[in-house]
């Protein structure tokens, strides 16, 4: 069966100036990942890492400057990549939605919430006026607003993050999308907040069959909601795996670190909250070989010259379908 979607050897570059002043930055390098009808694909890493980037890439709302220097990212068995402007404005919305990182920022603070929502029904539905209308109310009630009726006609400054949040969730479930993007979408919430999101994404998921890639930092969003993860690391992929093999026996170093930094201080023995030393390298300042390379315990001579492959590891006992970009890992 073909996925949904198929990101194939994906490279990513943001070219800055012009002329004899232009510089090429490499965010993205090789980045392979599909998501399967129905199913969930977590993408996991530290700010700066690429995560966000990937997923404008396949909405094809990269920044000024961003381009596509290589690969393919299929919809469908569909190439996408060089699809024009109207043709991906034509998708986005109505096939693939996307949830935004902050919600309050990603409304118009101009327009109601009723205006915001009517605009996607009539551009890709064609629904009008009292059908309009009620089904924006239906929506803001799939998602647990109370009094819908009221909401409609609010502005976003009126609503709390939580609530400006589950009105971007109605606003991506307005179409019936096959894919949903939630590119960090627990961020700017509360604790509580964050919980009860999460609980909304998990009942969404048992309601309707569309697929969902879920952009966090956080591992136990990833816990609760992921069938596959992907790490993500200075533009590779790290590490890739069912959710389940990954917490249970993550083999890259900086997936390890991830976990280990999860963890916190144990009462047991007093251990110090851990952290993984250095920083993400920069883009135009990548460290030759491996980019995990300076902050990774276990560098040796190869690591400092190649990049690893992401490949299935050495080990006959990892489950089928676990990759890892690690000299340790594999041949």
């Amino acid at each position: 069966m073909i996925p949904l979607v198929e990101i194939d050897d994906l490279s990513v570059d943001i070219v800055q100036g012009r002329g004899a002043n232009t510089k090429v930055l490499p965010i993205l390098r090789h980045i392979d990942l599909s998501v399967e009808e129905g199913r969930v694909l977590g993408i996991v890493g530290e700010s700066g890492c690429g995560k966000t980037m990937t997923v404008l890439a396949l909405m094809g709302l990269l920044p000024e400057g961003g381009r596509i220097s290589g690969g393919r990212i299929r919809f469908r068995g569909r190439d996408i990549t060089g699809l024009s402007r109207q043709e991906m404005e034509n998708i986005r919305g109505k096939r693939i939605a996307m949830i935004f990182q902050e919600p309050r920022g990603s409304l118009n603070p101009l327009l109601s919430i009723g205006a915001q929502m009517r605009e996607i029904l009539y551009y890709h539905e064609g629904i009008k006026g009292k059908a309009n209308k009620e089904k924006c109310i239906f929506l803001l009630r799939t998602v647990n607003i109370s009094e819908p009726e009221k909401v409609y006609d609010y502005y976003p400054f009126k609503l709390s993050g939580g609530m400006c949040q589950r009105v971007m969730i109605a606003m991506a479930l307005a179409c019936e999308p096959e894919l949903i993007i939630a590119d960090e979408p627990t961020t700017a919430l509360d604790v509580t907040t964050q919980a009860q999101i999460l609980d909304l994404f998990n009942e969404i998921r048992g309601r309707i069959r569309s697929s969902f890639i879920f952009v966090t930092h956080d591992l136990g969003v990833i816990a609760e909601i992921a069938d596959r993860t992907a790490v993500i690391y200075a533009g590779y992929v790290v590490e890739e795996s069912s959710a389940a093999a990954l917490f249970g026996r993550p083999l890259h170093p900086y997936t390890d670190g991830l976990m280990r930094s999860r963890l916190g201080r144990r009462n047991s023995n007093r251990e110090n909250l851990y952290s993984i030393p250095g920083v993400v390298p920069v883009s135009g300042n990548m460290p030759s070989g491996c980019p995990f390379t300076p902050r990774c315990a276990y560098t040796t001579e190869q690591c400092r010259r190649e990049i690893p492959p992401l490949a299935v590891p050495l080990s006959q006992e990892i489950e089928s379908g676990h990759k890892v970009r690690c000299w340790r890992q594999v041949p």
